[in-house]
C-alpha cells in the first residue's frame, strides 16, 4: 500500500462573493430557463416590464409568451389582461410593441394578442393585477370633531388624547354611517 498524501491546502480559500449576493443574481438563471421555455429569449421583457411599457400598460396587462412563426419572420407577442382593459389596451397595441421592440434592439415581435381573463387570473399563474386605490373617506363633520374632542378632554398625554380623540372620531363616524344606512 501507498502511503496517504496530505489534503492540499490552498492558500487562499475559494469564495463565492463576499457578503450577501442579490437576489437577482441568485435567481437569473431559473428566470432564464423559465423565460426560454415560454419563448422569452430576453427576460428582461419580464423582469421589468412595467419599466418597459410604463405603469399604466404594466398595472392592466402580463406578458404570458413569445410564439415564433415557422417562417421565422417576426413573433407574437402574447399578454394577459382584463376583459375592461382589452379595447383600450388595443389602441396602444402599436405602441405597445414599438417599446418592446426597442427592448429587443430590433424587431423581434411583428405582432400582440391580448388574452382576455378574470381578475383572478389563469389557475396556472394567477396573475395579479393592481387594484384600484381606495377612495378616500370624507373629512368628519365640524360637529363629530367636536364630539370626539369632548370625549379625549380629560387625558393630560397630548399623544394618549389625540390617539384617543381619532378613535373617537371613527367608532362616531361608523355609528353615523349606521344610522344613515338603516333610515335610507
Amino acid at each position: 500500500m501507498a502511503p496517504k498524501k496530505p489534503p492540499q491546502i490552498s492558500e487562499t480559500p475559494e469564495r463565492r462573493l463576499r457578503g450577501f449576493e442579490p437576489a437577482g443574481r441568485l435567481l437569473r438563471e431559473r428566470i432564464r430557463v423559465a423565460g426560454e421555455s415560454r419563448g422569452f429569449a430576453v427576460s428582461r421583457l419580464l423582469t421589468h416590464w412595467a419599466e418597459i411599457v410604463g405603469e399604466d400598460v404594466a398595472a392592466q396587462t402580463r406578458p404570458v409568451k413569445i410564439g415564433y412563426a415557422r417562417d421565422g419572420f417576426g413573433a407574437t407577442l402574447t399578454l394577459l389582461t382584463l376583459g375592461a382593459s382589452a379595447p383600450m389596451l388595443q389602441m396602444q397595441l402599436p405602441q405597445i410593441r414599438d417599446k418592446v421592440n426597442a427592448c429587443y434592439g430590433y424587431n423581434a415581435i411583428s405582432r400582440i394578442v391580448l388574452t382576455q381573463t378574470a381578475p383572478i387570473g389563469f389557475a396556472e399563474g394567477q396573475a395579479q393585477f393592481t387594484p384600484a386605490p381606495k377612495a378616500e373617506k370624507p373629512p368628519p363633520s365640524p360637529e363629530l370633531r367636536a364630539r370626539a374632542h369632548d370625549t379625549a378632554e380629560g387625558f393630560g398625554d397630548p399623544t394618549l388624547r389625540a390617539a384617543l380623540e381619532q378613535l373617537a372620531q371613527n367608532v362616531l363616524s361608523r355609528s353615523e354611517s349606521r344610522a344613515k344606512l338603516k333610515k335610507g
